[in-house]
This record gives structure tokens, C-alpha cells and sequence, in this order.
């Protein structure tokens, strides 16, 4: 939720609807450091496609690999006060479902994969320009600078089997810490996050136990407000590392990779709210190489406190 104009903002909060099939660094989520006034509640409802390259282990011998694979999320985020500062938590569980296609030993082979993928919860706390609010005081807040921080984590909850080459479910415990800073400027936001993606080891991996580097990632984003409390933004993010050992031999996999994407968010009525995501990617080298459209919807409810 944002304030402009002495009016209250609905905004549809952290849903980065993500396939673990894909490396979550690859994440575009506009202001996703606005605060709210304690107490509110969040509702979330996404669905996402994704259709194209898709980033396979090297050691496995697949080649020309693509997929169309849709990500159905929900998530609840609920607005907190800690320590005096504004802060949120939040939890998504997505599943996933769609076919995938490639060459396998030189064999063409396609399949289709369904199920629940890795459940992922967020802590987030501003640190600077939004200390914990009341309704009340939250309608004479104006936004200037704020500077917040996150921390996400991703439990190995989703669907698993080691017999299969391909899984829906990570098998590891992930986790990403990140700092955002948020600056408006009218009717302008600039928001600029910097963050790294850490990665515990996979022992039931189908070619021998598998471990992965961090990877870092930074994402800029320019929104604008808009009448009748619509916004748009440009999203655009890199991300570097996450290089694989399986069995104790190091892969060639080392990612660089860039994506760039929009943003289109519109009320629907005081508590409802709808957004729109599209991104391609910029620059690949490793498993970015694919197109995203998504919707998501928010339900809002609560007085604040």
C-alpha cells in the first residue's frame, strides 16, 4: 500500500510469481519497499507463463530444451511495527504445471510437469524514512527517501524425485538478503535494490550431490503515478554467478545475465486491486532466455493499528 495525494494506494505487494525450474535472481518487483500502516492484511492470487529456454545442469544430456510452464501462486503478507520501524512478512506457495520438450542422448522427448513448487517467505523492514504507523498516521505520511532491507527464504517443500531428470521442487534451502533504497520524486519513484541469492547443497541430486556459488543480483525500477491511483514502471535487473559442481566436478554454467520487463498496476475499488507483469530477457548466457507475462490479483483488509 502507498500513499500519493493524501489518498490511500493499493498496490499488489511482493508476488514475484517464480518457477524453481528457473533461477529465482531472475525476479522484477517494483516497489517492493513501500510500507503501509501496521495491521493491514494482503491476499495475493497470481498466475504466471513463462515459454522458452530453460537452464538445465550441463552434466545432464539434454539439448535445444524448451518449455511453457504456468505458475499458479497464492500469498498472504501481513503489515508489522518492530523496533518502531514499519516492517511486513509474507509467504507464497506456487505450483507449477506445463510441458517441457528437448533432445535427450539425441532423442527428442517431451513431458509434462505439475505440482506444488518451493514455498518462499519474506521478512522486510524499512530502516530509514518510514518508522511504524497507525491509519491515522499514515495519511499525513509523504514519502521522500526510504531505505529497507529483506530477507527471503525458500524451503525445499516442493515436489521432488530423484529418479526424475526434471523437478519442480529445488531439494535445497535458499535464501536472499537485500537492501532496497526508494526515492520519489513527484509523481516519479526510483526504486534500486541490491541483493545475492545463497544456496545450501543438493545431496539427492540424480548425477551426484550438487552445490551452487551465490549469486548477485541488483534490479532498478522507474514507476509513475497516474490519476485514480494507477501506476506504471520500467523494471530491468542483472545478476551474476551461481556456478554448479555436481559430484565434485565444477560446470561451465556461470550465469550473466540481464532481464527487462513492465509493470502495470489498476484499482479495481477501495480494497481490490489488479496488476499486470510483463519481461524478456535482455542478456543471457545461462537460462534467461525466455518470455513472462503474469497477472496478479490483491485483496486488502484491515484498520491498521
Amino acid at each position: 500500500m502507498e500513499h500519493h495525494g493524501g489518498k490511500r494506494r493499493l498496490r499488489t505487494a511482493g508476488a514475484a510469481l517464480l518457477l524453481t525450474l528457473a533461477c529465482r535472481a531472475q525476479d522484477l518487483e517494483p516497489r517492493a519497499y513501500s510500507v503501509s500502516p501496521r495491521g493491514l492484511n494482503f491476499l495475493i492470487a497470481g498466475l504466471t507463463r513463462s515459454a522458452g529456454d530453460i537452464s538445465f545442469d550441463p552434466t545432464l544430456p539434454i539439448e535445444d530444451a524448451e518449455a511453457t510452464l504456468h505458475a499458479a501462486t497464492l500469498g498472504y503478507a501481513r503489515s508489522i511495527g518492530l523496533l518502531g520501524r514499519s516492517a511486513s512478512v509474507a509467504v507464497l506457495v506456487p505450483y507449477v504445471y506445463g510441458p517441457i520438450q528437448g533432445f535427450i542422448n539425441g532423442e527428442f522427448q517431451q513431458t509434462r510437469r505439475s505440482g506444488l513448487s518451493d514455498p518462499a517467505f519474506r521478512f522486510s523492514i524499512n530502516l530509514h524514512g518510514a518508522p511504524s504507523m497507525t491509519m491515522e498516521q499514515y495519511r499525513e505520511y509523504r514519502q521522500k527517501t526510504n531505505v529497507g532491507a529483506s530477507l527471503v527464504i525458500v524451503a525445499p517443500l516442493g515436489q521432488y524425485d530423484r529418479g526424475r531428470v526434471l523437478n519442480i521442487g529445488s531439494n535445497r534451502w535458499a535464501m536472499k538478503p537485500e537492501v532496497g533504497l526508494s526515492r520519489r520524486l513527484g509523481r516519479w519513484f526510483l526504486d534500486f535494490y541490491v541483493g545475492g541469492w545463497f544456496f545450501g547443497g543438493n545431496s539427492e541430486f540424480r548425477a551426484g550431490p550438487r552445490t551452487q556459488n551465490p549469486i548477485g543480483s541488483g534490479q532498478i525500477h522507474i514507476s509513475y503515478n497516474f490519476p485514480r491511483r494507477m501506476w506504471a514502471s520500467f523494471d530491468a535487473n542483472y545478476y551474476t554467478g551461481g556456478r554448479t559442481t555436481v559430484n565434485g566436478v565444477r560446470n561451465v554454467d556461470l550465469q550473466r545475465n540481464s532481464r527487462m520487463g513492465g509493470t502495470l498496476s489498476i484499482p479495481l475499488a477501495r480494497h481490490h486491486s489488479l496488476k499486470f507483469t510483463g519481461s524478456t530477457g535482455a542478456k543471457t548466457t545461462v537460462g534467461a532466455a525466455f518470455n513472462s507475462i503474469g497477472m496478479a490479483y490483491q485483496f486488502m483488509w484491515g484498520r491498521g493499528s
